[in-house]
């Protein structure tokens, strides 16, 4: 009899805890919006994702059954790489407390972002020039090789011939080369105070930053250099 009615006494005690909590300002259920939200904020971070991440949950999904002031979302297992189809593993807790429920869910998501598309023919080795485009609204984890809009300017230019009309990929531009095969270029080295300068022969294209190789005219001797400017290199030692 003294068990029983320990155990009803603990019921009720609990009973009363979660009539308590429903009743405390601002205590909510988890929204499906809200869970979705949170979890495309962790995925976002996660993979450095730019652009907005929409989360659709492919079965369904039944909320914790209770409310909260504060819920938190954690990824436990992530997903290898972003895709239009992931699975997770996902931990939700309750204003700080214990796990309240855990679950691998299936997530269909699309990543949408601005991107060129050209508003006119483009020639091949043009000026990358964005009069000569425009922006569409694309997902991004469906045409991968999309030009995001936030890419692009006079240092590029258009490595192919594109159609009006058609979205621009990262296999239509390419850094503007400052250097170019064939080229006689001005080869610079410093060791401490000491600089010294010589010329050279390009033996192929580089841009800004870029490692090209270069032909010492009189020796005949092949050396590595970085492209630091139109027709300039420097040798780092």
């Amino acid at each position: 009899m003294i068990r029983r009615a320990l155990i009803l006494c603990l019921a009720l005690a609990a009973l009363a805890a979660v009539a308590l909590r429903a009743d405390e300002p601002g205590a909510t259920p988890l929204a499906q919006g809200d869970f979705t939200a949170a979890l495309a904020r962790e995925l976002s971070a996660h993979f450095n994702l730019e652009g907005d991440l929409q989360l659709e949950l492919i079965r369904p999904w039944a909320p914790p059954d209770r409310v909260a002031r504060e819920w938190q979302v954690r990824i436990v297992e992530y997903p290898a790489v972003p895709a239009t189809s992931m699975l997770a593993r996902v931990r939700i807790l309750a204003d700080r407390q214990p796990v309240v429920h855990e679950a691998t869910l299936l997530l269909r998501a699309s990543l949408w972002r601005d991107a060129w598309v050209a508003r006119q023919p483009l020639n091949h080795n043009g000026t990358f020039d964005p009069a000569l485009l425009e922006t569409r609204r694309v997902d991004l984890l469906r045409d991968r090789d999309a030009l995001p809009a936030a890419v692009g300017d006079r240092t590029f230019i258009f490595s192919r011939s594109v159609q009006a009309g058609r979205l621009l990929t990262w296999r239509d531009v390419a850094r503007r080369p400052l250097v170019r095969k064939g080229e006689l270029v001005e080869v610079s080295a410093a060791d401490g105070q000491l600089v010294v300068t010589m010329k050279g022969v390009a033996l192929q294209n580089g841009a800004q930053g870029e490692v090209v190789t270069i032909r010492n005219p009189d020796s005949k001797k092949d050396f590595s250099a970085f492209v630091i400017d139109e027709n300039r290199v420097q040798v780092r030692f």
